[in-house]
């Protein structure tokens, strides 16, 4: 049963670090969409390149900031692999999206500084894209520019948080596995 489950969660990281990696190729290497607005006075692609964490935080060098997501990524994934006779499907999926979008970050971080010469493995910045300009009085409503690992990432929270009781796991039960 466990290598069933195993599709849940590996299925949706390979789907999203595809969409993730071939979307910001795409943008990287076409100019024209590289400043192109697509939903007048809401969405325009604003591609820039992000050498820090989430919403432009720069607490660290790049370089360690690589080592954190692929230490984080690794924890995350041996958590769910440790509690996955407990999983849910949807759980192991949303889990499967959080580590797809983080994996097409991390591949950023790891070959990005190489393919475009200005450094080294670890040392790559992040590709984003999306923006939102949609703002009240004229102060942006949502001011980060964000990519569709983000996008990912942050649905999969989402919906954890909302259904979280159909989502999460069930805690093992000590008397439940002692009287099996």
């Amino acid at each position: 049963m466990n290598n069933n489950k195993l599709w849940f969660l590996f299925a949706p990281v390979l789907l999203v670090a595809l969409i993730d990696q071939l979307t910001k190729q795409l943008v990287r290497t076409t100019p024209s969409l590289q400043n192109l607005e697509i939903i007048p006075g809401w969405l325009v692609f604003a591609y820039t390149q992000n050498p820090g964490m989430a919403l432009g935080i720069d607490w660290f060098p790049t370089w360690a900031i690589s080592l954190i997501s692929i230490v984080a990524v690794a924890g995350i994934f041996i958590y769910v692999a440790r509690n996955l006779s407990q999983a849910t499907p949807g759980y192991l999926i949303c889990m499967g999206l959080i580590l797809g979008g983080a994996l097409g970050n991390i591949i950023d971080r790891l070959i990005m500084a190489k393919i475009e010469g200005y450094g080294h493995i670890l040392e790559g910045r992040v590709n984003d894209f999306l923006y939102f300009t949609y703002s009240i009085n004229r102060d942006p409503v949502f001011p980060y520019i964000f990519n569709m690992a983000d996008v990912f990432i942050s649905t999969s929270i989402i919906l954890l948080l909302v259904f979280n009781r159909r989502l999460l796991p069930e805690p093992a039960n000590p008397e439940t596995a002692q009287s099996a």
